[in-house]
């Protein structure tokens, strides 16, 4: 439970962060808000769109009698539009990250500087990080389509389905929200996605204890657009730990403490970053 705290600190201090840095703060919610809007305008298309959808594909039922027709499409409303909710809720952060990249990697390299040491960059152009950007995401989106599938039907199991299964699915999505925060300093590090998800597995409570409350946060209307800066402040902050990099704190710390980071750096000695 130590390590699932440790996660949590580093959620409060990338808030904490972008709570001291005003400019950066406005700065990122910029993203947030274009995607909110494109995705709420989407949500009301869909609402008013729904039924007549949902009678164009089900024209065997045309000639039904009242109250089947009425309780069969009226049903199939409801699941498309919360299909709809569904997939906004699980795509927001990867489409706000693909839309913000610029904006992100900016907030994220000033979080480098003023922890301290080098700042990496990835040296790639813009269009090539919007690639990799995109595809890792498609990679994230297809992994947690899979385990919403296998959770869907293990969500029949009598008991476990209405409690375990739950709890499941909250940490499924904690882990690969945090890859996906985290992918922004890790990205400009050169480190690809494989080795990525190779890191996160090894402080898997760390990546948990950031990723489950920040799910659980942006359940709440809005709490996704206000949040996403500081979480990713705080996941770069993370990124730094998990690459063996020093802060302003590890520079002034005694020889036990340098010790520690040389330890942390052996841990993940092999992963490549590219310095400015």
């Amino acid at each position: 439970m130590r390590d699932f705290g440790a996660g949590f600190r580093y959620l409060l201090q990338g808030q904490k962060w972008v709570g001291t840095h005003g400019r950066w703060f406005g700065f990122g919610l910029l993203p947030g808000l274009v995607t909110f809007v494109l995705y709420v305008g989407a949500l009301v298309g869909l609402f008013y769109g729904a039924d007549d959808l949902t009678a164009w594909a089900t024209p065997f039922a045309d000639d039904w009698g009242s109250p089947w027709q009425g309780v069969f499409r009226g049903t199939l409303t409801f699941l498309v539009f919360a299909l709809g909710i569904f997939l906004a809720v699980i795509t927001f952060t990867a489409v706000t990250l693909l839309i913000g990249q610029p904006f992100y990697e900016s907030l994220s390299e000033a979080v480098d500087r003023s922890e301290g040491g080098e700042v990496p960059e990835s040296g790639l152009p813009l269009w090539r990080e919007l690639w990799i950007s995109a595809r890792d995401s498609l990679r994230v989106l297809l992994r947690v389509a899979l385990y919403g599938v296998l959770l869907f039907a293990a969500g029949f199991i009598p008991v476990v389905g209405q409690t375990v299964v739950p709890a499941i699915g909250f940490c499924v999505s904690g882990f690969f929200l945090t890859e996906e925060l985290a992918a922004v300093a890790l990205q400009r590090r050169g480190v690809e996605f494989k080795e990525r998800l190779g890191l996160l597995r090894g402080r898997r409570m760390a990546v948990l204890g950031f990723g489950v409350p920040l799910t659980l946060a942006f359940l709440v209307p809005f709490a996704a657009v206000l949040l996403m800066p500081g979480a990713v402040a705080g996941a770069t902050l993370m990124a730094r730990e998990l690459t063996g990099e020093a802060t302003d704190e590890d520079a002034g710390a005694d020889d036990g403490d340098d010790a520690a980071a040389d330890d942390a750096a052996g841990r993940t000695r092999g992963v490549p970053y590219r310095t400015a």
